[in-house]
C-alpha cells in the first residue's frame, strides 16, 4: 500500500515528466491529476518546481561546456603531406559512451 495518495502520486509523476522532457508521460499524467483531483492551479505549481528542478543541470552542463571551450583552443584540422586534413584526435570521454555510439552507427 502506498504512503502517497492518488493525488500525490500524480503530482510527482508530473514533476517527473517535466524533469525528463517527456511529452508524452505530460499529456497522460495531466488528466489523471485532474481525474484524482489535482487543480490546474495545484499542477501549474508542481510544473513550475519541477522546471526550476530541471534548470539546475541543465545551467551546469552549459557551464561546463562553456567552460571546456574556453580551456585550451584546438588547433585546426593539421595537413598531410598529400593536401589532406585530418580531424584532430579526440579527447577521452570519462563516463560518457558518445563516442561507443557513434563507431557503432
Amino acid at each position: 500500500m502506498s504512503e502517497l495518495s492518488t493525488r500525490e502520486q500524480e503530482l510527482v509523476a508530473l514533476g517527473a515528466a517535466i524533469a525528463s522532457n517527456c511529452v508524452p508521460c505530460v499529456e497522460y499524467h495531466v488528466p489523471e491529476a485532474r481525474k484524482a483531483g489535482v487543480s490546474d492551479l495545484q499542477m501549474r505549481e508542481a510544473v513550475h518546481i519541477a522546471d526550476m528542478v530541471r534548470r539546475v543541470p541543465a545551467r551546469k552542463i552549459l557551464k561546463t561546456a562553456l567552460t571546456r571551450l574556453e580551456e585550451s583552443p584546438r588547433a585546426p584540422a593539421e595537413q598531410t603531406a598529400q593536401g589532406e586534413q585530418t580531424a584532430p584526435a579526440e579527447p577521452a570521454a570519462a563516463g560518457c559512451d558518445c563516442s561507443e555510439s557513434r563507431r557503432s552507427a
